[in-house]
């Protein structure tokens, strides 16, 4: 067997588990919530702290997969995340469950991270976009099996299965991963890190994420979520400046003069920016609107999950043979008419109408991902693939956070905050009566607007990507690397 099928076969495992994780205790925080006896902050915590975790270490984690090898961080991911697992199994509080998410998340961004990069070094250029398509099929299978199975398991085996779930594939992920792979990365000959980067791109990070959680879901006062949202952005331009004097940079500044690699990362967070508010709003809609339970909620996002999961290795195929450029632009003008179709929903509006746009949200996000992942790894140098992918995850995470904060702000532009925590505590929405609903879909369709602005937004650097490997070549002085 071809060594890119058997990295192919490891790193399914790794990003199924992790996108599992993404979405599996959504539904159950409000069982995790009355079973723990924890309050509305701390609930929140158990579902970001994954998130936080697995985006504030990236970077790090890129860079010292670029110098001790990308197989020995992967191995050490996949454990450490299975015994995140474990703990969170057997958590009594809500601060002990806060905690094994942490290490959960951890260990997530060092599987993530890595997956992409093995399989750059693993795969021909011209079968990239093939690979990473597929690769992206398990995440999305994850996510499906995370939002629409988790309550099942809850009401047959109680919450803590979910995280029980995770175990015996965490395990024959790590033996599987031990066995078949091998490095053959290019490693980095520069082994100074650089620890003070890493401190206040950390710190900056983590106080801008802080600060949109906490303001989005008024946990702080404006004037305290401010003044962390500017000291985070000051540390990130003291980030900046310290990578352009460093010689070991934990982010190489060169990397955005290549246009591929800097335009892929703007449509990325762009994209992210609006794909993960619409999809948190949609369990809404379903929930509040068409009073479905969380289990009806999972499946009736099913057309959207089928339709990326179909599109995204035709996408990622035909890139390979006509360009990435031409798909990944493609596939956010098909989301952007999603985006803008869901403006139109009523409250009078069948699940049918509601459905085509889910499609073509699916549709459009599965033509983008593939190409636009392969375009930015297959721009770099080999021995930058790490840190390039932890950067692109960042990015992508990011987008995910500050979307899901954003939604929560755009949906009250129609709706009072509280009357909204009302819609979500009930469990019989239409018992509040229609004016309620309305004024959700009011807040609905400013939301479904912006994020289709911000989603077009991304055709633009989508769209003026240049050649990747003549900036490459230009800016490293590196050629062309043979097919493996």
């Amino acid at each position: 067997m071809q060594y890119k099928w058997i990295a192919l076969s490891v790193t399914i495992i790794g990003t199924l588990m992790a996108g599992i994780d993404t979405r599996i205790i959504i539904v159950g925080l409000p069982t995790v919530a009355r079973e723990l006896g924890a309050d509305v902050e701390s609930i929140i915590w158990v579902s970001q702290s994954y998130l936080l975790a697995s985006t504030v270490g990236l970077l790090l984690i890129g860079r010292i997969t670029d110098v001790v090898g990308r197989v020995k961080i992967y191995n050490i991911g996949f454990a450490i995340f299975t015994v995140g697992s474990f703990l969170a199994s057997i958590s009594q509080s809500a601060v002990q469950l806060i905690l094994s998410r942490i290490v959960q998340g951890t260990g997530s961004a060092m599987l993530i991270t890595n997956s992409a990069a093995i399989l750059t070094d693993a795969t021909p250029s011209n079968e990239l976009g093939t690979i990473l398509g597929i690769n992206q099929i398990a995440f999305r299978i994850g996510s499906v099996a995370g939002l629409t199975l988790s309550g099942v398991i809850i009401a047959m085996s109680g919450w803590r299965a979910l995280f029980y779930l995770n175990i015996p594939i965490g395990i024959f992920g790590t033996l599987w991963a031990h066995l078949r792979l091998r490095e053959i990365s290019t490693k980095d000959v520069q082994k100074k890190m650089d620890w003070l980067g890493f401190a206040t791109f950390t710190s900056g990070l983590t106080l801008m994420l802080l600060s949109i959680t906490l303001l989005s879901y008024g946990i702080t006062e404006a004037l305290p979520g401010f003044v962390m949202l500017t000291l985070g952005a000051i540390l990130l331009l003291f980030f900046i400046r310290i990578e352009i004097r460093s010689n070991a940079p934990l982010l190489d500044i060169r990397l955005f003069k290549i246009r591929e690699f800097a335009a892929g990362n703007i449509a990325q967070l762009l994209n992210a920016l609006a794909w993960f508010g619409i999809v948190l709003m949609l369990s809404f809609y379903m929930q509040i609107v068409f009073d479905f339970t969380a289990l009806q909620t999972g499946v009736s996002l099913l057309p959207l999950e089928v339709a990326f999961v179909l599109f995204g290795p035709i996408s990622g195929k035909l890139s390979d043979k006509y360009g990435t450029r031409l798909f990944s632009t493609l596939g956010l003008s098909v989301s952007s008419v999603g985006f803008f179709w869901l403006t139109r929903v009523n409250i009078s509006s069948s699940y049918m109408e509601v459905a085509i746009p889910l499609i073509l949200l699916g549709v459009g996000n599965g033509m983008f991902v593939a190409p636009n992942i392969s375009s930015i790894m297959s721009s770099v140098p080999a021995n930058r693939r790490g840190v390039a992918s932890g950067f692109r995850t960042t990015m992508f995470n990011i987008g995910g956070t500050a979307s899901a904060g954003l939604a929560i702000l755009l949906i009250t532009t129609g709706i009072p905050y509280s009357v909204f925590s009302s819609l979500l505590r009930s469990m019989n929405p239409s018992a509040l009566g229609r004016l309620p609903e309305q004024e959700f879909i009011n807040g609905f369709k400013v939301a479904s607007f912006v994020f289709g602005i911000i989603n077009t937004g991304a055709i633009i650097p989508s769209f003026l990507r240049g050649p990747g490997k003549a900036g490459l070549i230009k800016i490293y002085g590196e050629k062309k690397e043979k097919d493996k």
